[in-house]
C-alpha cells in the first residue's frame, strides 16, 4: 500500500498536478473494507488522511466489527440510556474502552482499544478477606498505583485467605485470570519510592494456594512462593518491593448467555506460622490475547 500511495503522488508520466489520481480519488467503500482489517488505533492514525477516510474511519459498519459481539447488552448494563442513546458506533467504542466502574466501585470494566476484547478487573475492596475488619492483621493503604486507588495491606496472620466471586456477561474468549500483589509495604520520601518489608515475613516457608472455577465447571489450581528462599547479594529478592502479576490460569466462555460466574481465591491457612507483609491490589480477568500482547511489550522494552 505504501508503494502504490507514493506512486500515486509521483509527478512522472508527463500528466498534471490536476490529472493525477490522489488518496481523494480512492471510494470510501474500498477503504472501509480496508478498514475492517485494521486496529481501531490503526484507522484513527489514518483518518486524517483525506475526507474519504475520514468517512471511512466514522463508518458503523467498520466500528460493528471493532466492538464485542454483546456490546449492546454490556452497555446497557453499565450505563444508563442517557449515556449511549443516538452514539455512533464508534463513539459507543470509545465509551466502552474507557474503564467503567460498578458493584459500588470495587469493580470495573473496558474494552481493549487494540482488540476490542473485554477486561475486567475486581479490587481487594470487593473481595472477602480473613480477617480485614481486624487492624491488628490488615490495613487500607491509599495509593495511586492501584487503579482503585487503594490496596489492602497485611500486617500479620497465620489463617491468610482472600475469596471473591464476579458473574458478567463476558464473551466468547478464552480468558486468564491472575492476582496482582506486592511483597513489602510502599511509600514515597523525597519524591523517590521506598519499600519497606518489616513485617514480610513467612511466605517462603511454603507456597500460596491459588484457585479459580466457573459455572460451568471449570477449575483450576496453581500453587507460589511469594518470597525466594534464599537472598542472593547480588541482585537482591527479585520477588520484593514490585508489584506482580501472580497467574492463576485459563478459562474459556463459549456463550455470553447466562452470565459466566467465576469464583477465585488464594490461601495460605497452615497455622504452624505467621506470614505478613503483602499488599493485595487487585484481580484482572483479560483475554489471553490481551496478555500475551502485553508481555511481548514488555520483552520488547527490556531488550
Amino acid at each position: 500500500m505504501g508503494a502504490t500511495i507514493s506512486n500515486l503522488s509521483d509527478s512522472g508520466g508527463g500528466e498534471s498536478a490536476a490529472n493525477r489520481p490522489g488518496l481523494g480519488d480512492i471510494p470510501e467503500a474500498c477503504i472501509a473494507s480496508v478498514f475492517l482489517y485494521l486496529t481501531p488505533p490503526e484507522i484513527c492514525n489514518l483518518a486524517p488522511l483525506s475526507r474519504a477516510f475520514r468517512g471511512a474511519a466514522s463508518s458503523d459498519v467498520v466500528w460493528e466489527t471493532k466492538l464485542p459481539k454483546n456490546y449492546q447488552e454490556l452497555i446497557g448494563l453499565l450505563l444508563p440510556p442517557e449515556k449511549y442513546d443516538g452514539l455512533s458506533k464508534k463513539d459507543v467504542f470509545a465509551v466502552l474502552s474507557r474503564p467503567i466502574k460498578f458493584d459500588d466501585g470495587n469493580k470495573e470494566v473496558w474494552v481493549d482499544r487494540w482488540s476490542g476484547r473485554v477486561c475486567m478487573s475486581i479490587s481487594a475492596k470487593g473481595m472477602a478477606i480473613t480477617g480485614i475488619d481486624d487492624r491488628r492483621y490488615w490495613n487500607w493503604i491509599l495509593t495511586d498505583e492501584s487503579r482503585f486507588q487503594v490496596v489492602a495491606y497485611l500486617l500479620q496472620i497465620w489463617w491468610f485467605e482472600v475469596d471473591g466471586i464476579v458473574r458478567f456477561p463476558l464473551p466468547p474468549d478464552t480468558y486468564t485470570l491472575s492476582f496482582r500483589l506486592h511483597l513489602g509495604k510502599f511509600s514515597k520520601r523525597l519524591g523517590r519510592r521506598v519499600s519497606h518489608f518489616e513485617h514480610t515475613h513467612g511466605w517462603e516457608i511454603k507456597p500460596v494456594k491459588f484457585e479459580l472455577t466457573t459455572s460451568d465447571g471449570q477449575q483450576v489450581t496453581t500453587e507460589y512462593f511469594l518470597d525466594d528462599k534464599e537472598h542472593d547479594d547480588t541482585i537482591g529478592n527479585l520477588k520484593r518491593g514490585c508489584w506482580i502479576d501472580y497467574n492463576v490460569g485459563e478459562f474459556v466462555v463459549t456463550d455470553s448467555e447466562p452470565a459466566t460466574e467465576v469464583h477465585f481465591s488464594m490461601k495460605q491457612i497452615d497455622c504452624t506460622h505467621s506470614k505478613g507483609g503483602l499488599c493485595v491490589d487487585s484481580v484482572s480477568i483479560i483475554p489471553r490475547c490481551v496478555r500475551e500482547r502485553r508481555r511481548r511489550s514488555v520483552s520488547f522494552k527490556q531488550a
